[in-house]
């Protein structure tokens, strides 16, 4: 793969309308959860991202048939093909969500092999609670040589008490748990929006669930589970913030349309306590921003506190915020290499092992730039926005993991970006 680089004229205010793709964390998890239904599937609204682009490849790797069309974001899957339960480390490696489909093969097929998984490196991610969770609804899972192994000779509803929340835990558990005997509650589940669109598309397949959004989920299982009707994926809430952030840091005037602004409440919050000016409608959010920003301090956590996914776009933004700001990271433990980055822009950062301690300068300067990982890329192209003279990004891949043509977008409203391939 060729490599690519952006480059950022900075200084140009954002302004006009754009509309927000679909949501990358729901996709990765209803594609996989496709696997489940013994009826074609039709997912819509898909983003047109490397991370759907991997998931294609996984299921085709396994046999399913696909369809997609990524004009439209409309995806057709019929499982009822499928020859092996095995998912290659090769696409293991590029995508974090790979592991989801340790649950939905062990539920449809009674067995799964997964490489353990890759994408940003952003500090560990264990899968411990997936693992518990499975073995409690009665699968043996080992894990050997960095590979996941699950067996079960049907699988028994059950009453699953998670030692944190977390989302991957969650999604996995619910997706095995479809085609379990009985009754499953996951208690201290994770609360986030796409967990709440898993639940509906499971619903849309013939599987009860209910209490998704709560930290106690009961997903009551079914024999079969066939698609009844197409679903479209909610909107992406990490892109809309992303856009929010954007159109603050250059002090422009931004209506992000069909994205849901119930779900931007904490970043709302700050926006405002920033001095931003932030109107919202049914499925929209105007973003103003005329004067100078306030520095503000935050923690990220679980939702609906601040998400850890807009924690370093935030950031750079704070580096031009009056004041001192500081951010304590509660989620991982290596989400600030992005701030060494913006350090070769100016930004006057010291970071203490999880907090982060920015003390606002007037204006950030072009320089050349690497992304360690996808929301550190995004946060980079937001730096590049605000800085006098043009930066260069490198590694621009992990942007196109999560974002849908998001250089395009940001044209459109008055920025001036363009990629050179080398």
């Amino acid at each position: 793969m060729a490599a690519e680089r952006m480059l950022i004229s900075g200084g140009h205010r954002l302004e006009g309308v754009v509309h927000v793709s679909g949501g990358k964390n729901t996709a990765v998890a209803i594609i996989p959860a496709t696997i489940l239904s013994e009826a074609p599937c039709i997912v819509e609204n898909l983003p047109d991202i490397e991370d759907v682009h991997v998931s294609i490849e996984t299921l085709k790797h396994l046999g399913a048939q696909v369809d997609w069309d990524p004009a439209l974001g409309t995806m057709r899957v019929d499982a009822s093909t499928i020859c092996r339960t095995d998912v290659p480390l090769e696409l293991c490696r590029r995508m974090r969500a790979s592991y989801y489909y340790i649950g939905a093969l062990l539920a449809r097929f009674g067995e799964a092999t997964v490489p353990l998984p890759g994408g940003c490196d952003i500090g560990r991610r264990p899968i411990d609670q997936h693992i518990k969770g499975l073995r409690a609804l009665g699968a043996e899972v080992d894990n050997h040589a960095g590979t996941v192994f699950a067996r079960a000779n049907g699988l028994i509803g059950s009453d699953i008490f998670m030692d944190m929340v977390t989302v991957g835990g969650t999604v996995n558990v619910m997706l095995a748990a479809t085609r379990a005997r009985g009754v499953t509650t996951i208690y201290n589940a994770a609360k986030e929006p796409h967990i709440v669109d898993l639940a509906n598309f499971l619903g849309s397949i013939g599987c009860r669930v209910k209490g998704a959004g709560t930290d106690v989920i009961r997903i009551y299982g079914a024999e079969k589970l066939a698609a009844r009707r197409s679903y479209a994926v909610i909107p992406d809430q990490i892109e809309t913030g992303t856009l929010m952030i954007a159109a603050a840091a250059t002090h422009g005037d931004v209506t992000i349309t069909g994205c849901i602004p119930t779900h931007m409440e904490a970043l709302t919050a700050k926006l405002l306590e920033m001095g931003a000016r932030v109107e919202e409608r049914d499925d929209a959010i105007r973003v103003r921003s005329l004067g100078a920003h306030r520095g503000v301090s935050f923690k990220t956590q679980v939702y609906p506190g601040f998400p850890t996914d807009l924690q370093q776009p935030m950031s750079a933004l704070l580096c031009t915020a009056m004041g001192t700001s500081t951010i304590v990271e509660n989620i991982f433990e290596s989400r600030f290499r992005h701030l060494y980055e913006m350090e070769r822009m100016g930004a006057n950062v010291r970071i203490y092992e999880q907090t982060a301690v920015i003390q606002g300068i007037p204006q950030l300067h072009a320089a050349a730039v690497e992304a360690s990982d996808l929301r550190a890329g995004a946060a980079l192209v937001i730096a590049g926005l605000m800085a006098q003279g043009t930066t260069e990004i490198y590694n621009t891949h992990f942007i196109d993991r999560g974002y849908e043509h998001l250089e395009e977008k940001l044209n459109s409203l008055g920025a001036k970006i363009s990629r050179i391939r080398e």
